[in-house]
């Protein structure tokens, strides 16, 4: 596969116009009004899979969003490579704070990336990494370079938790057979630190609400008498962290498994800079639970977080009034062996039972997953590693991520198949926030990598 730069750099105009045109596509699933858009992107999905030399393209219809399907099976008896991605994208707001609008893609430079960023929504997470593999699979039939089989997976409500996806999973075992699940909707730990992720964090997404008196009432007539379910509210989420910043719900920790001094010292050998960290983000301090780094808590280490919460008044002016209700939506990031469903159901126990009198509470769940692990010694990772090896010459450190990939542990089950998480995006690429960028050399090294994936795996599972 020594001839690859070449095809990228005669092919580069083409990759990144083609990505254009699908970043361009408001495929926004948490909003039912951007329903005909989803369509138009599995349509162009379909199309360029279709031009990439793969067969059996189809859209495959769900009670939700449609999942696009593909593959190209040169040999039954060689391995087969399972690709999945997701077309969907988070919603841009707010659209004020973008430096560009976010689906009308154009390329700026930035401090990491002189030779210049794609900047859109979706453009690192996931449209631009998904695109990654299209290309790379083009290039692979195009040259006769195949060694394996492959097969796509795409879908669309996977920032909506892929709540349809668990049944296509069980009722299409047999068209999703796989030795191995590749996947890039992950990062790496710097433009010249390749790694993979090895660890993800679990998921339980709950909506809360308090509710005090049947109406808004005058603060002046009822204010001292009356609960406040705003003031409830934030009391009770106070109390969620004692003093260490460890979350207080009785059971919480039960399933946590410490790492090993050895497995934190890996850990820590990650080049890290906390300065850079802070000035990064524009805070003066870091903040978390005691007696853990800063990587450790945002990967190793279940945390519970606030995403939202609202009430009462909040128009221009004053308007003196005691709300009726309050509420919130909160998120618990999992480590592995925590599971999601019984944690959702310790919090809802735990957060009715410190619930004053006057009030009522009510817990609704929204979605979560399992956390996830992918042993170093897995030959998916082995040649991942090589893979890095060849196209950036150094090893890459494996490395747990903070973030939650719910249907990873799904596939597991399902599928039987291990995931390889080959992520060639940054944590300054901004995924979910106003001006999402990602590298254009990344996006190109991407395409690079990967055929080189596919090329030590079916040697390895040769073997």
């Amino acid at each position: 596969m020594q001839d690859i730069p070449s095809y990228i750099q005669e092919h580069k105009d083409r990759f990144i116009n083609e990505l254009f045109e699908l970043l361009k596509i408001p495929s926004i699933s948490a909003d039912a009004a951007y329903a005909s858009h989803i369509t138009a992107a599995t349509e162009l999905i379909k199309k360029r899979l279709t031009a990439a030399g793969c067969d059996g393209v189809e859209i495959c219809e769900t009670k939700g969003y449609p999942i696009v399907y593909a593959h190209k099976i040169i040999d039954p008896q060689l391995p087969t490579v399972l690709v999945y991605g997701h077309y969907d994208v988070q919603p841009p707001d707010p659209i004020d704070l973008w430096d560009s609008p976010p689906f009308e893609p154009v390329i700026k430079p930035t401090e990491l990336h002189p030779e210049g960023a794609i900047f859109a929504r979706g453009a690192s997470d996931d449209k631009g990494q998904l695109y990654m593999h299209v290309k790379a699979v083009e290039y692979m039939i195009a040259t006769d370079q195949l060694p394996c089989n492959v097969k796509f997976m795409i879908e669309g409500e996977e920032e909506i938790g892929s709540v349809n996806l668990d049944s296509f999973l069980a009722t299409n075992k047999e068209k999703l057979a796989n030795d191995v699940i590749l996947i890039s909707d992950t990062g790496m730990i710097a433009k010249d630190v390749p790694s993979i992720t090895t660890g993800l964090r679990g998921l339980s997404y709950v909506e809360v609400s308090v509710t005090g008196p049947n109406r808004d009432l005058h603060s002046g007539l009822y204010g001292g008498a009356v609960a406040n379910p705003i003031n409830i509210l934030t009391k009770m989420i106070a109390s969620l962290h004692d003093a260490d910043n460890r979350i207080t719900i009785p059971g919480f920790y039960d399933r946590v498994t410490p790492l090993t001094t050895e497995e934190r010292a890996a850990m820590a050998a990650a080049p890290f800079s906390e300065e850079a960290y802070k000035e990064a983000l524009g805070i003066d301090a870091i903040y978390g639970e005691t007696g853990y780094t800063t990587n450790e808590r945002n990967s190793i280490r279940p945390t519970l977080d606030v995403n939202g919460i609202w009430g009462g008044y909040i128009g221009e002016g004053a308007k003196t009034v005691i709300p009726s209700k309050a509420y919130a939506k909160i998120s618990m990031r999992l480590v592995p062996d925590q599971d999601w469903e019984e944690i959702t159901s310790l919090f809802a126990t735990h957060f009715k039972a410190i619930a004053p009198a006057g009030v009522t509470v009510t817990v609704t769940p929204h979605h979560g997953g399992q956390g996830y692990v992918t042993p170093t010694t897995h030959i998916g990772y082995q040649a991942a590693s090589k893979a890095y090896l060849e196209t950036f010459g150094k090893a890459p450190i494996p490395q747990h991520s903070g973030g939650s990939i719910p249907i990873i542990a799904l596939f597991e089950k399902e599928l039987q198949s291990k995931s390889i998480l080959m992520g060639f995006g940054l944590a300054s690429d901004a995924i979910h926030s106003p001006n999402e960028h990602f590298g254009v050399w990344n996006y190109l090294k991407g395409i690079e990598t990967i055929p080189w994936f596919y090329q030590y795996f079916t040697k390895l599972a040769k073997q």
